[in-house]
This record gives C-alpha cells, sequence and structure tokens, in this order.
C-alpha cells in the first residue's frame, strides 16, 4: 500500500495498518512480537556489551526505539533496536566521551534525522552503490567477529584498544589463556544458531542457542567448573546503596535534558563541537541501515514503506532512547526478517516486541542474568557472519566489472584496517569517480560534411558541417567539445552543432561550451546551435554580451539550421 504524502510524513504505516485491523491480524502480530523479542533480548545485551556499556543500555534501546519507531515510522514490519553497524562507531565514543557522549551523540542525530525526513530526503538512499553497503557491511562484520573472540575464548582481557591488527595481534597472544569452560559454552551455542536451522525453521535459533549454553554453563557449575556470565561481570547499585550483580530489574526511565542528572547536562559548546562530527556519522548510518532494512522488508512482505517517515520515526526513537539512556538504534534486517517470517502485519507487532522485552527485564532480571558471556558472544559470531555476506562478496569480486571490485575491496580494506568513516567516504569518492569516467565514456561527438553525408539528415551542403555532440555536457566530458574544434578547417563557412541528444549541461559545461564557440566563429562564419531549449537556453545566457554572439543563431532542430 502506497503511503499519502503528508506535510510532517509521520505513522504512515500504522495508520495504514490500523485501516482493516481485526483480531486475526493482532493475533499474528502478536505472535511475531513474542519471536522477535526471543531473539532481540540477548542480541541488544550482546551489543551493548560490545560497545563497552553494561547490558541494560541495550535493552532500554530496544524498549524504546522499538516501541516509537514502530508507531511513528514508515515501514509495516521494520524492528528498531540496535545493531551490529553500530558497534564500530559507538565503541570508541563512549571510550573518549562515557555515556553522557553517547546520549548526546545520540540526540543530535535523531535530530538530524528529523531534518533529513521533513525534507524527504529519503530516496536518496538508492544513490548509495552497492559496493559500497557491501564493503562496509563485511569490514564491520570482521571488526565485531574480533572483538566477540575474547568473550568466546573466555581470554579474560579486560580492553582490546587501537587498530584492528593491534586487536588480532593482542587476542592471539593471550590465546594460551582461553578457558575450555567458556569456549566449550559458546562452541555449543554457535552450533546450535547455526545448525537448528537446517533441522525446523518455526523456532528461531538465537533464544535456542543461548538456552543451550546456559544449560551446559548450569551443568559446568554444578561441578565446581565456573563459566563467566552477567552476574559475574555486572552489578548495580540499588536506591539503599546496595551493590546486586546481574542486571537491574528495573524499567527505562526518561531524563529531560538539564535535569539534574550528569548524564543528561547541557553539553558545552567544546562538547558539541567534538560529538557533532560523530553525531554525523551515526545519523548517516542510522539512515542508511534503516531504509535498506525497510526495503528489504518490503521485497518479503510486499509492502511499501515510506521513506521519509521512517526518517521521522527513527530519528524521535533515538532521541527518545538517549534520554532514557539508550544507545543508538535504527532498523535492524535480522529481526525485521524474523517478525516478517513469524506472521507480523502491522507495526504494531514490531511494539509488541519493545513491551515484551520490558517485561522480561522487570520480572526475568535474575535468571537472565545467568547467561553466560561465551553464549552472549558466539551470537555476536553469527550476527557477524550473517552480516558479512560473504556469498555476495564473492560474487562481485568474481563477476562484476574491476571497477565495481576495486571500489568494495578498498571500503571493505579501509573499514577494517582504518575505520568505517574513511572505508565510506573514500568508496564513495571512487564510486561517483568511476561512474562520471562511465558516463563520460558514453558521450561522443560526430562530425558530418559534405565528403561525410550525415546519417540522419542525409547530403550536406558544401561549406557546410555538422557538430554533433551525444550524452551530457558536464566537466567530465567537456574536454570530448573542446577537441572537436580542431575538425572545423577554414573553408566551413556554416557550423550546425547539434545538442539534440544532449540531456543536461553543468556551469563547467557551459563554460566549455562558450570558450568552444568562441574558438570556432571568426570571420564570417556563421554558427547555427540546435537542441532542447533548457540547453541552448542556458548557453545562449552565458555567451550574452559577447563580440562573437552576433555570430551564433540558436534554432531548435539541425533541418531548421539547414534550411537557414
Amino acid at each position: 500500500m502506497r503511503h499519502q504524502k503528508q506535510p510532517f510524513p509521520l505513522s504512515t504505516a500504522l495508520r495504514a495498518g490500523l485501516k482493516h485491523y481485526n483480531a486475526k491480524t493482532l493475533r499474528d502480530d502478536l505472535i511475531a512480537g513474542l519471536v522477535v523479542s526471543l531473539v532481540a533480548l540477548p542480541l541488544s545485551m550482546a551489543l551493548s556489551i560490545a560497545v563497552g556499556l553494561p547490558p541494560r543500555h541495550g535493552l532500554y534501546t530496544a524498549i524504546v526505539a522499538g516501541f516509537f519507531a514502530a508507531l511513528l515510522g514508515g515501514s509495516t514490519s521494520q524492528v528498531t533496536g540496535p545493531t551490529a553497524a553500530f558497534v564500530v562507531i559507538v565503541a570508541p565514543i563512549v571510550k573518549n566521551y562515557g555515556l553522557h557522549g553517547i546520549i548526546w551523540c545520540e540526540i543530535m542525530a535523531g535530530l538530524m534525522l528529523i531534518c533529513l525526513g521533513s525534507f524527504r530526503l529519503g530516496k536518496l538512499i538508492h544513490y548509495v552503490p552497492y559496493p559500497v553497503v557491501t564493503g562496509f557491511t563485511a569490514g564491520i562484520a570482521v571488526t565485531i567477529g574480533t572483538l566477540a573472540l575474547n568473550d568466546f575464548f573466555g581470554l579474560g582481557i579486560k580492553q582490546l584498544s587501537g587498530h584492528f591488527v593491534d586487536k588480532a595481534t593482542t587476542i592471539i597472544m593471550h590465546l594460551p589463556q582461553m578457558k575450555p569452560a567458556d569456549f566449550s559454552v559458546g562452541l555449543v551455542t554457535l552450533l546450535t544458531i547455526f545448525l537448528l536451522p537446517k533441522v525446523t525453521t518455526k523456532i528461531p535459533s538465537p533464544p535456542i542457542g543461548i538456552a543451550a549454553g546456559a544449560l551446559l554453563a548450569w551443568m559446568l557449575s554444578r561441578h565446581g567448573i565456573d563459566v563467566d556470565t552477567l552476574n559475574t561481570r555486572f552489578d548495580y547499585v540499588d536506591a539503599a546503596g546496595v551493590t546486586h550483580p546481574g542486571i537491574q530489574p528495573w524499567p527505562p526511565t526518561l531524563h529531560l535534558p538539564g535535569s539534574g542528572d550528569p548524564l543528561f547536562a547541557l553539553p558545552s559548546y567544546n562538547e558539541f563541537q567534538a560529538l557533532f562530527s560523530s553525531a554525523l556519522v551515526v545519523a548517516a548510518l542510522a539512515a542508511l541501515e534503516s531504509l535498506l532494512s525497510a526495503t528489504v522488508a518490503d521485497s518479503i512482505a510486499r509492502t511499501h514503506h515510506d521513506p521519509n517517515a521512517e526518517l521521522n520515526g527513527i530519528g524521535f526513537a533515538n532521541i527518545m532512547s538517549g534520554l532514557a539512556a539508550g544507545i543508538p538504534a535504527t532498523g535492524a534486517i535480522a529481526r525485521t526478517s524474523a517478525g516478517i517470517h513469524a506472521g507480523a502485519k502491522t507495526p504494531i507487532a514490531s511494539a509488541t516486541h519493545a513491551l515484551l522485552i520490558l517485561l522480561y527485564v522487570v520480572t526475568l532480571a535474575p535468571w537472565i542474568s545467568y547467561i553466560p558471556m561465551a553464549a552472549l558472544a558466539a551470537l555476536l559470531i553469527t550476527v557477524a557472519w550473517r552480516m558479512s555476506h560473504a556469498k555476495q562478496f564473492y560474487r562481485i569480486v568474481r563477476i562484476a566489472p574491476r571497477s565495481d571490485t576495486v571500489v568494495l575491496l578498498s571500503c571493505f580494506l579501509l573499514t577494517v584496517f582504518v575505520d568505517m568513516v574513511a572505508g565510506v567516504s573514500v568508496g564513495m569518492v571512487m564510486a561517483a569517480l568511476l561512474f562520471m569516467k562511465r558516463i563520460s565514456d558514453l558521450s561522443y561527438l560526430k562530425i558530418s560534411t559534405s565528403e561525410k553525408p550525415d546519417v540522419t539528415h542525409g547530403k550536406v551542403p558544401k561549406g557546410t558541417m555538422i557538430y554533433r555532440f551525444e550524452g551530457p555536457l558536464f566537466f567530465g566530458s567537456i574536454n570530448k567539445t573542446l577537441e572537436g574544434a580542431d575538425f572545423v578547417d577554414e573553408d566551413i563557412h556554416k557550423l550546425v552543432i547539434d545538442l539534440t541528444h544532449v540531456p543536461m549541461i553543468d556551469v563547467t559545461g557551459m563554460l566549455g561550451m562558450k570558450t568552444f564557440l568562441m574558438t570556432v566563429t571568426h570571420g564570417d562564419r556563421e554558427v547555427y546551435l540546435c537542441g532542447e531549449r533548457g540547453v541552448t537556453g542556458k548557453i545562449r545566457a552565458k555567451i550574452a554580451g559577447e563580440p562573437f554572439a552576433r555570430h551564433v543563431h540558436v534554432l531548435h532542430t539541425v533541418p531548421e539550421a539547414l534550411k537557414a
């Protein structure tokens, strides 16, 4: 269903879904919400731990952002929450600026997303080349998979710092300290998640894998073998000042900026400057991943999302998540797909998943805290593998044009060994340059004279030349036009410049045509400029007032020029 345009697009998917809502639709949405909540619960905690924060911040993100994005967005089946793509961006922000920094970075990113949606820029997602998307997501997958190895092997490394090579070296050096018990738990979880779908697809494999790992950890503890869990890694302080292990059984609380809590104190001007560029990256990635996820959801569920409403919904969701001490959120492709396959019909399914996670936190926190760290690491490894798109990566390298392969590998390697910003930036620049070269290669010129008749218009009168240029006249192709001046002989008295097949012209093209016309107009030679007024009109305006302009005549077609 296509959504009607609104002055400020918001909640378009929810309104469309509620028009024909009934008891069966509600049942399907509730079941889908239950399935997605079981997948999102451990993953939200794992992603929060991966960025360097306690698991509760990931849970708060899934609850708050998942609820508001569902109600305010423009996708029927989109599930919003923390995603693996944000790990490489958020982790440095948390390390350098703490939770206060990521909260305000998230709020600023949310405002930027709302601006994008308000100005209806959602369609810009289609201008990001596939090799760039595949390259940086594969690079992020490698980084996340590497980080997860610490808990998967039970290496006990307090902090993995430095670039990729430094982190990989640290992990290799600590491999002799591997804990067999943690590794066994992680391996059982990993195998269960990967192998269960081969047996049945009716049951989501992530929660079953986590349960299998937790069961093995419990059995090992019965024999005096300890395994690292959320209980042993994290703790919280209650209102009475007593410290408890595990995750706190409290719902998220929304705070107003400047409400007295230091975490939500307004940033200083220097902090704002330092966080602005990071917020810009968060907003760009949130927009990219959310709209990609919504597009994937459309292809599976045969729906149609409103990209501008989705950007607004994600923007508000990130602001609310920040005010609840969450981390950045965006559309999650894996959770969205799980919801669709479980029968999700409207955004109520995604909102239900958020409310169920809230219920789990309030009622089951003591039991959730027994989840092993190695099991969560195994879940991150599976996410990294699926995020890598290994088959698509190999297919591009094998069959794509060499230029696309270069863009893919450059984006991938820079994301892994430098950072995601460098990977995406260089990838986009390379893709743009290669695109301009391809467009330039499609542009060409053809010259017809009395000795060389014109294929379209037949015989050309003596002393007349038809100079035809086809393709866009822009900074990448204008050199071909200028070089053509050398082909205009002195005995040519009538020069017809055919721009009929020129679809567009930019400022560089206009300047180039001015130089070309100034070069070819001399003596008694008359020049006839033919083409669409949108092109010839701009050229005529550019040469207005020049001495040679009196020898340039603007007509619509070549036959008119030949008759003249």
